[in-house]
């Protein structure tokens, strides 16, 4: 995949960079529209963290079309590929989510997203973080704050100083690294910042998001191929999220077996010593 040479070593020595013209403002404003009626009827959240004056949900792919412009843009695959690709065999998506700033929301804590998982930290990175913003992101409407230098094992917390309101157009897109610190702005506004975050993980973690109750057969069967494999259904070699030992991807046939045989996915590599073992069992029996 050709790689961005530009966003891709600010990612990676910063912890964030900005993507500029990443879409058309027009898709961005089309998956607002799509996005609005479920805004409207979904309950501000509970708990300190996610925020009281703050509303989320997820599962976008199969609430706007315009989605799968934002999970699939080619720039955003190319980065994640260059990030995640070296410490897996592949990456998955780990979360699409939607989210509401209103009047009144106070910072959130600084955090890192790779704590979600009790691996080792500060070695490799676990995860590719894009926020595409519905609504202009300022200083004042809770921009996502982050701070430079803090990602794969940076500067401690205290050394870090202020951090970086990320003021951006809808067409942009942040990207930021899971083990970068940030966290959403206070909205001290009387508008509400509305906008949207696509993650990417290594696909031997278990994602953020419950993508296969998310998208059940039924729903990734409407997908392209690409799609629903980023999604989940593909399997991590070897073996690892199969269904009756079969790649999960058998689900989105028209007519699935009731009986399945289990069958090797193994990575080249895997497959090239296997066939050397079976060669000589072969020649130690003959």
């Amino acid at each position: 995949m050709r790689r961005d040479g530009g966003l891709l070593e600010q990612l990676l020595s910063d912890g964030y960079a900005v993507m500029t013209g990443a879409i058309d403002p027009s898709v961005a404003a089309a998956l607002a529209e799509d996005l609005a009626p479920r805004f409207a009827a979904t309950p501000f959240c509970e708990g300190g963290f996610y925020g009281a004056r703050t509303k989320r949900f997820g599962g976008l792919l199969k609430r706007s079309r315009h989605a799968e412009a934002l999970v699939m843009n080619p720039r955003v695959l190319e980065i994640a590929d260059a990030v995640l690709g070296p410490h897996c065999d592949r990456w998955q998506l780990n979360l699409t989510q939607a989210l509401e700033l209103h009047p009144g929301q106070g910072a959130q804590p600084p955090h890192r997203d790779e704590d979600m998982w009790g691996g080792e930290k500060g070695r490799i990175e676990y995860l590719v973080n894009v926020m595409w913003p519905l609504t202009p992101y300022t200083a004042g409407n809770g921009a996502t704050l982050v701070f430079p230098g803090s990602c794969n094992g940076g500067a401690r917390r205290e050394d870090l100083g202020a951090p970086v309101a990320v003021e951006m157009e809808p067409g942009s897109a942040l990207l930021f690294l899971g083990s970068t610190l940030h966290g959403g702005g206070a909205n001290r506004s009387g508008e509400v910042r509305s906008g949207v975050i696509v993650s990417y993980a290594l696909g031997w973690l278990k994602p953020f998001e419950n993508q296969w109750l998310v998208y059940p057969p039924a729903v990734a069967k409407g997908f392209s191929p690409e799609l629903a494999a980023i999604v989940g259904y593909r399997q991590h070699r070897p073996n690892l999220g199969n269904y009756e030992g079969r790649c999960p991807s058998v689900l989105l046939q028209h007519d699935v077996p009731e009986f399945l045989g289990a069958a090797d996915e193994l990575r080249p590599d895997q497959a090239a010593e296997l066939a050397t073992w079976l060669g000589m069992q072969g020649a130690a029996s003959g």
